[in-house]
Order: C-alpha cells, then structure tokens, then sequence
C-alpha cells in the first residue's frame, strides 16, 4: 500500500473514534431520576409536573423550576435555564433531558406531550353532529 493510503485510514479511523466516543458520552438513554443521579450521564427522565409543589420562574436569571414525578415515583425539583415551555400546564407527560447535579435535575430540554384535541372520539362525535346538523347540497343549483 502507498503511504497516503495508510495516512488516510489512519486518520478515518481516528475521526471516527473521536466521533463515537464524544456522542456516546453526550446521548443518554431513558432513565428515572434515581438511575440518572447514581450515573452521572446526560439522561431523559419521563414523568409528570408534581402540581402540587412550586414552580418559578426568575426573570433575571431565565430560569424556569418545577418539580417532577417520573415513572418509578421519585419527585425530584428540575432546573431549566430557559423560560417556561408553551403549553406546560395542559402537559399529559413532561420529558426532560439533562444531568443531575446536586440533588437538582438541570434540564437542557423539556418536551411537553399535550392532550390531542383531534382525538378520535371526539372527532367522530364532530363529524356525527355536522353531518346530521348540514343539508346535504347538490352539485347543481
């Protein structure tokens, strides 16, 4: 083989092992709080907004705290250095990413899964009553 053959494997292999050791230290699996706080990784925590402890919002910091529940029942206080997300309150299921720190979930992203308004029974029972509700019209007038 020629010695520029050799130099540019030799560095396709360094790339890619740089870049599956940088991603596979940054991506997380799912994970309860427990789990993510004795690991120390990046992780994604599902659960749902605990309504009945605090939340706030600080304005000059941008920082947005609540506290959750994830699937196993831990209540654990998030932080997220944003404002808060649309649509938190009418959240069904609330996933956040991040690490813990301090007995302190630090969110980098929070997805808020909302109630479908196009459910399906309620999309049918709209469908029933406009169809019986309107006339039928003919092509012709």
């Amino acid at each position: 083989m020629k010695w520029k053959t050799i130099l540019g494997l030799a560095a396709m292999l360094g790339f890619g092992t740089l870049l599956f050791v940088n991603f596979g230290s940054q991506v997380g699996g799912y994970m309860n709080f427990e789990q993510a706080a004795r690991t120390g990784a990046s992780a994604h925590v599902v659960g749902t907004w605990a309504k009945s402890r605090p939340t706030n919002y600080s304005r000059a910091q941008n920082t947005f705290t609540f506290y959750m529940r994830d699937e196993s029942g831990t209540v654990r206080k998030v932080r997220y250095n944003n404002p808060k997300p649309a649509n938190f309150e009418e959240a069904e299921q609330v996933v956040v990413q991040g690490r813990t720190q301090e007995d302190v979930f630090v969110a980098k992203h929070i997805l808020v899964k909302c109630p479908s308004k196009y459910n399906e029974t309620k999309g049918l029972k709209q469908k029933a009553s406009r169809s019986s509700a309107q006339p039928p019209t003919s092509a012709r007038q």
